[in-house]
């Protein structure tokens, strides 16, 4: 059956239709192998008779559930009830969303945009759940905090007695990071023209570029987005940018360009002087870039698709750089605020497939860094299989590249999780975790220093 739509000028809008839709939604997201907030977008493309306002309550409702997954998931199980999205939003009333038994009775009416009615089975789960809350004292800490199987050793190892305080910070919203674009505007005028919108906007602790938005306000309120003026970035993306240090007039390489942030922010740093060469295996990604890069007014920028992280083009190119940066493509662990749904959705290459793929890319866009240069290699994971060891077993390859300390590469930053590394964290620094490590090549390389062709 097909059930009637949104008609906010004949129907008022109820709580119990925002329902209906996140139940939609949430039925979606489990459905598809995209990201959720794909999903979202596309969702309320197509649906653009639900108002503005009821949007961002069905977006805050759906990243409550992914947030809650695992705690709900065990209390559905604990009462023998199937972990399905109708379950979950039933217990996440009961026990997150502050309603009553004949509240959420009431609201599942099966009116006209109102969920179905309750059945015998959901009623008596509702009863079940009363006057509890989603945590429980008898709670394993990994469903407590939401720590998938496939990363709790990992992350227990990588933060030991901190584990708590870590993954409880990662269960937070992430805050809006902004990263101005020094080739069209000025930092502190663009402060005072995200104020005078009325936003909560404050200068960020650790980037020289970044201002953070406490609030997370619609995008088409931000006028110096279309512009260019400034761009969206988690402030710890934009230190990995700043650790590549990269001059005017140099020559740089972005081997996993991705979708270009790191690329813009680079190059606007090279003052629009010099070559930056985005690289990427996704042909798509790289050309949907390069309209951010002409947006922001950035001429310096050229994108190169790749075959493979082999690709000839890097043998032709061979130490021809001063800076190659190394966004490895990883786990995403880091990014777990921003993207609840990752945790449980494991939607590209498992761990034990990255981990050799990370080996190889680095190894390969090795060869492009000029003797003096410099390898930057960077992922937005916390785990050390992904990250330290990564570093080690390259060095241990490539005896021509040594560490240089965070000290030396960044003075300005201080508080990271590791002495040599940038390694930030979601409760130390409030951003994404990220970490990035720069290596460099001596002046006369070895040749025991060669990469496989």
């Amino acid at each position: 059956m097909v059930r009637p739509r949104f008609q906010p000028d004949r129907v008022s809008v109820t709580f119990a239709a925002i329902l209906q839709e996140t139940l939609d939604l949430t039925e979606e997201v489990d459905a598809v192998a995209r990201p959720a907030d794909a999903v979202v977008s596309d969702f309320f493309r197509a649906r653009r008779d639900i108002p503005t306002a009821h949007r961002g309550q069905i977006s805050v409702l759906l990243y409550a559930l992914l947030r809650h997954h695992a705690r709900l998931g065990w209390w559905l199980k604990r009462h023998g009830r199937p972990d399905t999205p109708r379950n979950r939003l039933l217990a996440w009333l009961m026990l997150g969303g502050g309603k009553t038994r004949d509240q959420v009775q009431a609201l599942f009416s099966g009116a006209k945009f109102a969920p179905a009615p309750l059945t015998d089975q959901e009623r008596a789960l509702l009863i079940k759940l009363q006057g509890a809350r989603v945590d429980h004292p008898t709670m394993p800490d990994d469903v407590r905090y939401e720590c998938p199987d496939w990363a709790a050793d990992g992350l227990h190892r990588r933060f030991g007695d901190a584990f708590a305080s870590e993954m409880a910070a990662m269960l937070t919203p992430a805050p809006l990071d902004l990263r101005v674009n020094p080739i069209k505007a000025d930092r502190a005028e663009m402060l005072s023209a995200l104020r005078a919108l009325g936003l909560p906007a404050e200068l960020s602790p650790l980037s020289p570029y970044g201002i953070r938005v406490s609030e997370r306000p619609a995008l088409n309120r931000l006028p110096m987005l279309k512009t260019g003026e400034v761009e969206i970035q988690d402030e710890g993306s934009q230190m990995v940018a700043v650790v590549v240090d990269a001059k005017p007039g140099d020559r740089v390489v972005d081997f996993c360009a991705g979708a270009g942030g790191k690329t813009l922010a680079i190059a606007a740093q090279m003052k629009n002087k010099g070559h930056v060469i985005a690289c990427d295996v996704l042909d798509g990604r790289l050309k949907r870039a390069a309209e951010r890069f002409r947006r922001a007014g950035l001429h310096n920028i050229e994108t190169r698709p790749l075959a493979s992280e082999t690709d000839r083009w890097v043998k032709r190119h061979k130490g021809g750089f001063d800076r190659v940066l190394v966004d490895a493509p990883c786990s995403g662990t880091g990014t777990w605020r921003r993207n609840p749904d990752a945790r449980w959705r494991v939607l590209g290459p498992g761990l034990e497939a990255l981990l050799p793929l990370q080996a190889r890319i680095l190894a390969s866009a090795a060869r492009l860094v000029k003797p003096g240069g410099r390898l930057v290699y960077a992922t937005c994971s916390l785990l050390a299989e992904e990250n330290e060891d990564q570093v080690a077993a390259f060095l241990a390859a490539h005896p021509a590249f040594h560490v240089v300390p965070l000290s030396e590469v960044a003075p300005g930053i201080t508080g990271s999780a590791h002495p040599d590394y940038l390694a930030l964290t979601a409760a130390r620094h409030d951003t994404d975790g990220f970490f990035a490590a720069v290596l460099q090549r001596e002046a006369a390389a070895t040749e025991t220093d060669a990469a496989p062709e």
